[in-house]
């Protein structure tokens, strides 16, 4: 069964890097969440108006669609993608792909910094409190499928230790299909 990594976290918390760099270390197509706003959603969050979850909705059908396309050709992805509150995230887990997030961990002054030094982006970084706010941090206890990886490394440790997740998560992977999820 193809699977999915799901890079999720606050905006600014490196998700796209990351997410591609394992993509590419790993031979996974590579998605940014970001790529499925409408129009509208990018208009409304660059003018510094945090989405409402009705707004978020049709984005995350879109993606969900999306991977039910990858996963009946068997292809497995990199997904960058906030995930900011379980009920954005469980969709996701309905795919048809053996799913994993990692969840990228930082704190707000951290983030705000990388924001600020970050061009071109849609995303102002007067939105990260709303991000913050909007975070349902993950129970592991409820969503045992869930990593959390720490931003504080600069970039290369952060990836050099997904990489290490993924790979302890392939090696755990049930060959068995009717023991996946």
């Amino acid at each position: 069964m193809a699977k999915l990594y799901i890079i999720m976290g606050v905006s600014g918390a490196g998700k796209s890097t990351l997410a591609s760099a394992l993509a590419r270390h790993f031979g996974y197509h590579y998605l940014d969440a970001d790529d499925f706003h409408s129009e509208s959603a990018k208009a409304h969050m660059a003018g510094g108006a945090p989405l409402t979850d009705a707004m978020r909705k049709p984005w995350i059908e879109r993606i969900c669609t999306h991977l039910h396309e990858l996963a009946h050709r068997d292809e497995s992805v990199v997904l960058a993608f906030s995930g900011l509150k379980k009920a954005h995230r469980d969709p996701l887990r309905e795919c048809g792909l053996e799913t994993h997030f990692l969840f990228l961990d930082g704190d707000a002054p951290t983030i705000s910094e990388r924001m600020s030094a970050r061009e071109g982006h849609f995303m102002p970084p007067s939105l990260l409190d709303s991000q913050f706010e909007s975070l349902e941090r993950p129970d592991m206890a409820r969503e045992p499928d869930i990593e959390p990886l720490s931003i504080t490394p600069p970039i290369p440790g952060v990836l050099e230790r997904a990489i290490e997740l993924v790979h302890y998560l392939e090696e755990q992977s049930p060959s068995d299909s009717a023991h996946q999820r």
